[in-house]
């Protein structure tokens, strides 16, 4: 069992305190929230007891002074970015946040669509929102930007952006991910507003890195481990040591752009040194909910071990570069760790062993897998002629779990045997192995006259949050399955089959 490293309750309090404080200085204040609005589970892995919607709940104790803006940058719309946590796009993630903010009660203003160029797919985007009555307005590149100040904070920057009407105190500025345009759209309500006599503020709402941890720390080094596709990389905040004289960690492209937003800030509120440092522009409280700094070290270890796979697969798959995949081993070694201090990864690879050993592969592939329960104990898995090594692995854990001896079998022979004829006849596919997700499916199926399958399968929702490592990619049901039970996946940079294509 994980040890708790963080005081959600304590976080959320001081928090709260401070984006208060920011709120009563001026009449209206856009908070841009750096990271996930909801479901961070990067922060809840490298900060044990730090609750994934601390910040959707802060929001709600707030919400009679709360709007809510959604920034999403077309460029994203347009090349499917994705967002790894649930395997969506970003402008499906912007949708399931519409419906979630629903169910919080929390007012959605709207939604802004940046840096759009007529790109076919935001436009896409943009007409499927609006006849479903949400509120869509559009930002293009800002002329001048980023040296061009006069021409920014003009009819011409700024001001040709689209304006959103707000009435409440609090307007924060949320989006899928980072370069999603949140900083822009602050930045032109401010314009909007101080040309109509509002008194508006800005402030940023981080969590990572965190400013008063050492810079190399496990939980600083798992945020650059976390934004090795954008390159960001955290350093001693100069504006603030030199304004101050004590070190602050903040991270490259706030440290690099404040020169410009302190000028930008400056010309449309019309006060000098709205900020000294970008430390000070933002309202990050997290280092005061660490009550074992030891835990969260361990814990963010762990997290760049885990992105250190992903990063390799990534690789393999042509989604990452090179510079990456070298970044990635610098901050390995610079923490002392290495793949293998994970501890489901040797149990996974004696698994593969073990069937090449036995020749019970399939197609020539020989793969393993191994969970690590919430009880320590480590439960492996491999791959057949029958089901895929993810298959194995989940039926031989909650079997384990159960207390089901491993000589009686949880899946009916008749609906494998089902599925396979289907698999291969029907739909004329040359494996018939079952996926995770098939697999599932016939768990369901057996329960339904099988008492043994019925009491392990309901051990299925004690995986959330277990560790799982495979020795190969995941097929995409393998993958979808271990995303539904909520694991925290890895695996080894090789491909699950022969093929190129898998569909």
């Amino acid at each position: 069992m994980q040890k708790k490293g963080f005081d959600s309750e304590k976080y959320l309090n001081e928090q709260t305190s401070y984006i208060l404080d920011r709120v009563n200085r001026t009449k209206k204040l856009y908070l841009e929230f750096g990271g996930k609005l909801m479901f961070d589970y990067h922060a809840a892995r490298v900060l044990p007891g730090y609750d994934p919607n601390c910040k959707i709940r802060l929001l709600q104790k707030l919400r009679e002074k709360t709007g809510i803006i959604i920034s999403i940058y077309a460029g994203a719309i347009e090349r499917k970015k994705i967002r790894a946590d649930f395997g969506i796009t970003y402008d499906m993630d912007v949708l399931k946040l519409i419906d979630e903010l629903k169910e919080w009660k929390l007012d959605l203003l709207g939604v802004v669509v940046t840096r759009f160029e007529g790109q076919p797919s935001a436009g896409q985007f943009m007409n499927k929102l609006e006849r479903r009555g949400i509120r869509v307005y559009v930002h293009k590149f800002t002329k001048g930007y980023p040296t061009d100040v006069n021409t920014i904070v003009s009819d011409q920057g700024y001001g040709a952006n689209d304006y959103i009407e707000t009435d409440k105190p609090l307007i924060v500025v949320t989006g899928p991910g980072p370069n999603s345009g949140k900083l822009s759209t602050c930045l032109s309500q401010l314009y909007h507003d101080h040309k109509r006599g509002i008194n508006s503020g800005y402030s940023k709402f981080e969590t990572f890195p965190i400013w008063n941890l050492p810079l190399k720390h496990p939980v600083n080094a798992a945020y650059e481990a976390a934004t090795l596709d954008i390159k960001d990389f955290n350093l001693i905040d100069p504006f603030h040591l030199d304004v101050y004289k004590e070190t602050a960690v903040n991270y490259n492209r706030d440290v690099e752009a404040f020169p410009v937003i302190r000028r930008i800030l400056t010309r449309i509120m019309g006060e000098k040194d709205v900020y000294k440092s970008p430390t000070d522009m933002g309202v990050n409280r997290a280092g005061f909910g660490i009550i074992d700094d030891i835990a969260c070290a361990e814990a963010s270890k762990q997290e760049v071990i885990r992105r250190y796979f992903r990063c390799k697969c990534e690789y393999m798959m042509g989604l990452a570069d090179m510079e990456s995949v070298q970044k990635s081993e610098l901050l390995m070694e610079e923490l002392n760790i290495k793949p293998e201090d994970r501890t489901v990864v040797l149990p996974a690879r004696a698994a593969a062993a073990d069937c090449e050993q036995s020749g019970k592969g399939n197609d020539g592939i020989y793969c393993g897998a191994a969970i690590e329960l919430k009880d320590s104990r480590i439960i492996s898995g491999k791959n057949s002629h029958l089901m895929h090594a993810a298959s194995s692995l989940v039926l031989n854990a909650i079997k384990a779990m159960a207390g089901v001896p491993d000589t009686i079998h949880l899946l009916s022979p008749g609906v494998t045997e089902s599925i396979g004829k289907f698999k291969k006849d029907i739909l004329g596919k040359r494996n018939v192995s079952l996926d995770l997700e098939e697999t599932l499916i016939a768990l369901c199926i057996s329960a339904t006259h099988n008492p043994t399958a019925q009491l392990a399968m309901e051990k299925l929702r004690e995986f959330n949050g277990c560790e799982v490592h495979i020795t190969h990619i995941p097929t995409p049901g393998d993958e979808i399955g271990l995303k539904k039970l909520g694991v925290n996946l890895t695996s080894d940079p090789d491909f699950s089959t022969k093929s190129l294509f898998i569909g």
